[in-house]
């Protein structure tokens, strides 16, 4: 007996309801009812085709921030904001040059801090992050960075991003890292609604996709939304793997 192809037979069916939205008014479509659990279901295997496809394009996936300690990676994620990640691994090796461990930077004038990570952008919040970072890294955890997702949310300047970062790399436990490349390609491929806000898209991901993938999956997400499902032009949509699968293109 022949079996449906599961992401082939949800790519059809999202035809004919993406038509049907289209036609329908604003108040219908803010009114949609909640996902079922066949939703669920359709977008756990989508899930999975997606993981797949892109461990085959990119094997190699992952953080493309520097760093050899721990304390190190939570302070250039800091610096990362609204930064580059490869201005960042330059400006922190002359930072480290300066101050080389934890004592060192949690001992270092604000000002001076400052001077050094200026050309990340934000100089003067980032270097105070850092600095009552390095403090509480130093007074309460003696220089080491808790493996603790909670006790790393109570690090200054430690969001959901950063935590689920250092879990994820540091650690080896189960993480989803929502940066704008994971938000914008898990709301084009349609693993999400589209929602833009950062805990809503981790909650949403935490239920499609199994704990030891996530961490690697969303660096393969930073890699194939630079390359491929870029955001300042339009995606490169002919050269992409998950091309027959994505909602942008049903």
């Amino acid at each position: 007996m022949k079996t449906e192809d599961p992401v082939k037979t949800r790519a059809e069916k999202k035809k004919t309801e993406t038509a049907k939205i289209g036609k329908a008014k604003p108040d219908t479509i803010k009114n949609r009812p909640a996902e079922t659990e066949k939703d669920l279901t359709n977008k756990k295997e989508l899930a999975l085709a997606v993981i797949e496809r892109l461990k085959k394009a990119y094997p190699d996936a992952d953080c493309t921030l520097e760093y050899d300690q721990a304390w190190k990676l939570l302070v250039s994620v800091r610096l990362a904001a609204q930064c580059t990640d490869a201005r960042v691994n330059v400006v922190v090796e002359d930072l480290y040059t300066h101050y080389p461990d934890v004592n060192a930077l949690a001992d270092a004038p604000v000002e001076e801090i400052e001077k050094l990570v200026h050309p990340c952008g934000l100089g003067n919040s980032k270097a105070r992050d850092i600095s009552a970072c390095m403090k509480m890294l130093r007074d309460t955890y003696g220089g080491q960075v808790p493996d603790d997702f909670d006790k790393l949310l109570e690090l200054p300047g430690v969001g959901r991003k950063s935590a689920n970062l250092i879990m994820g790399d540091v650690f080896g436990k189960p993480a989803i890292v929502t940066d704008t490349h994971c938000i914008r390609l898990c709301g084009r491929i349609g693993l999400t609604d589209g929602s833009k806000d950062p805990k809503k898209v981790e909650m949403a991901l935490w239920k499609i996709i199994p704990p030891e993938e996530g961490n690697a999956l969303c660096h393969r997400f930073v890699l194939h939304g630079r390359e491929i499902c870029t955001a300042r032009t339009k995606p490169y949509c002919d050269k992409c793997c998950l091309q027959d699968i994505c909602e942008k293109n049903l």
